[in-house]
Parts: structure tokens; sequence; C-alpha cells
């Protein structure tokens, strides 16, 4: 097994009013007074939006308090700007409207790809794990793509969207899949191969430039890493941290594979974005789709496949237990999505999704 590489860990966030739970477009403000305890805050493409940074990290613990205190900090900062904390994949109320955060590159992916670009507040997180080089990062990439599903199905915390069930346990994944360089990664024989493409699709004009490459594994542009971007954020931090342990373990595992010369899992399109389709739909609460064997499976099964398969290397990296405990409890209590639609219930008050996402967002692990 490989060195244990580093990773890092990117969150968005969505920003709310106290009293309605409406997004509110006070993501400069509520940057203003991060910066004030230390913490720099990114802007999103929607002004209802931050996003985190964690450190550098080596092990989970350490990514651990990062998280916790960055998530803290960040809800203090937007108390303190008037607005409310949510580690939700979508807003669960219905908005008025999502103005595109005022920058000169913002404006212009918001002329370029209107609706799409204006109808946002989608929230993320993207785990990034250090890799030797380009080339490698694309190695991993192509053959992560079988286990997305299951990683998506795992983060799935947008049930409730706009006042309503949307009958998907990650609503996100689908409205994101709009963009033209969204979703599964293709399948890349090469670094220069992925150049290539994201070359055809800026010249093309199909997308602004290369930050706008929005497919869920990729190489990083700005480090030496391999950057999966999956996932609805989790609502909690133990999610977060159990989903950055398993995507460090399926580095680890492909990085090792690829030197072994294991063979890729062939893997048809279709089957791919059926998958996706189903892990969107049924989030951990139903069936998934085998695409080894082309059957419906329990997705929780599924998840116990990818922990078999990444296990020497969640032992390596001293995660092994960790993980297998984190599953249980997402077993047991469901994660975000099957939170949310616990809280809308019988009672459909979007009130109490939002009071149990602002109470998971801030959940001591």
């Amino acid at each position: 097994m490989a060195d244990i590489p580093t990773l890092g860990v990117e969150e968005e966030f969505l920003l709310v009013d106290p009293e309605s739970g409406a997004p509110v477009a006070l993501n400069h403000e509520v940057a203003d007074r991060a910066a004030e305890l230390d913490v720099e805050l990114q802007l999103e493409l929607t002004s209802c939006q931050v996003e985190t940074t964690t450190d550098v990290v080596d092990d989970v613990d350490d990514l651990r308090e990062n998280l916790v205190r960055l998530r803290r900090t960040v809800a203090n900062a937007a108390e303190r700007a008037g607005a409310r904390l949510l580690a939700v994949g979508l807003p669960p109320t219905l908005p008025h409207e999502f103005p595109v955060t005022d920058t000169p590159r913002y404006n212009d992916i918001g002329r370029r790809f209107g609706m799409i670009a204006h109808e946002q507040g989608i929230c993320g997180c993207h785990v990034h794990v250090a890799v030797p080089d380009r080339d490698t990062a694309i190695a991993v990439s192509n053959r992560l793509r079988p286990w997305l599903p299951s990683l998506l199905a795992l983060t799935a915390n947008s049930a409730i969207y706009r006042n309503a069930d949307t009958g998907h346990a990650s609503w996100r994944s689908v409205l994101w899949a709009r963009w033209p360089s969204a979703g599964p990664p293709p399948h890349f024989d090469s670094a220069e191969e992925f150049d290539a493409a994201v070359q055809m699709l800026c010249q093309g004009d199909v997308i602004r430039d290369d930050g706008m490459v929005y497919w869920d594994v990729r190489p990083s542009k700005n480090f030496p890493t391999v950057e999966v971007r999956v996932a609805d954020v989790p609502a909690t931090v133990a999610e977060t941290v159990l989903f950055a342990a398993l995507v460090r373990g399926c580095v680890m595992t492909a990085v090792d594979d690829e030197r072994r010369g294991a063979p890729v899992l062939p893997l048809a399109p279709y089957a791919l974005k059926a998958a996706y389709w189903k892990a969107a739909r049924n989030g951990i609460d139903g069936d998934g789709l085998d695409l080894e064997n082309h059957v419906a499976a329990p997705m929780l099964g599924l998840l116990d496949r990818l922990v078999e398969h990444v296990r020497p290397a969640l032992e390596a990296a001293g995660d092994d237990e960790m993980v297998t405990t984190g599953l249980e409890m997402i077993a047991e209590r469901g994660n975000g999505a099957t939170r949310q639609r616990r809280a809308w219930g019988s009672r459909h008050d979007v009130e109490d999704v939002v009071a149990e996402a602002a109470a998971a967002t801030l959940e001591a692990p």
C-alpha cells in the first residue's frame, strides 16, 4: 500500500434568514465578519453561499478539529451578519431569487448560462487527496467512477427543496447535472487527453474557462491533488469526516491498483448514469445499481462492498474503525436526506427542516 497521502476539504454552506429560512444575499458581509475571526471564506457563484477550506492534514482527527472550528466560526460570523448557516445541499424554502455574486467572472457566467446560474444555492463538499502527478490523478479518476454513485448516496442531503419533498435524496445532483461539464467524469487515457477535452470545451464556448470543469472527479488546477466533488455538503461534521476518509481510501486503493496494473472495470456511460440516478433518487434508504453485476442491490450493501474494496487502505491510514462505526451509525440514524424527511414529517412545515439542518450543522461529532 502506498504512503498515506494528505487531504483537505472544502465545504459550501447556505446563508438563510434566521426567521423565514429563505436564502439571503449576505456572503460578502459574512466573509467580512469571518475575517475578523481569522477565517478566510471563498465566495461562491450565488451570494447566499460561502465556502470554507480546511488546512492540509495527515489524519482525520485533525480534519475533524478543522471542520468543527470552521463551522462554529462561520456560524458565529453569519449570526453577526444577520444570517443563519445551514449545511444543506439546496435551500429547503422557496427563494425569491438567487442573485449572482457581484464579481466580473460570476456576472459573466450569469449572462452566459442564464437560469442554470441564477437558480443555484447548490452546496457541495470537495475532498482533495495528494497524488504524485496529473497522470496519476487521471488514472485515479478512471478507477473511482464505479464508486461515485455510492459516495453520492452516502452524502445525499437535499431531499427538501422549495417547500416540497423532491422525491429524491439528492436533488442537488439532479440540478447540478444541467451544467455541460458536470456529473461523472469521462474515462481519459492521459492528462493530455483530459487537457484536450477541456480546451475543446473552452474554445467551443461551452464553458467560460477551465475553472468550470465541474466533473465529480478532476485533477486540481491549483494543487498536486485529485479532487472528488460528488457529494452534497454533508449535514454533520461526522458525515464529512466519514466521506473524506472513504475518498482517501478510494484514492489510495486506485493508486495501488494502477501501480500493480490491475484492470479497470469496464463501465458503459448509460450504466453509470443509471447508477447516479438511483443513488440520487434513493440515497441510502433503498436500492442502488450494482455496476459489476448490473442488478439492483441495497445501497447499504453496496457501501459495505466499497469499504471492503478499500479496507487495506483504511487500515493503513488508521481509519478502518472510524469508517466502520460511522457507517453503522448512518445505517441506524440516516444521513442528511433522512433527517430532512424526518423533520418534514406529517406537518410538512419547512421551518422544522431548517431547524433540523441548523442543529445538524453544528452537531458535535
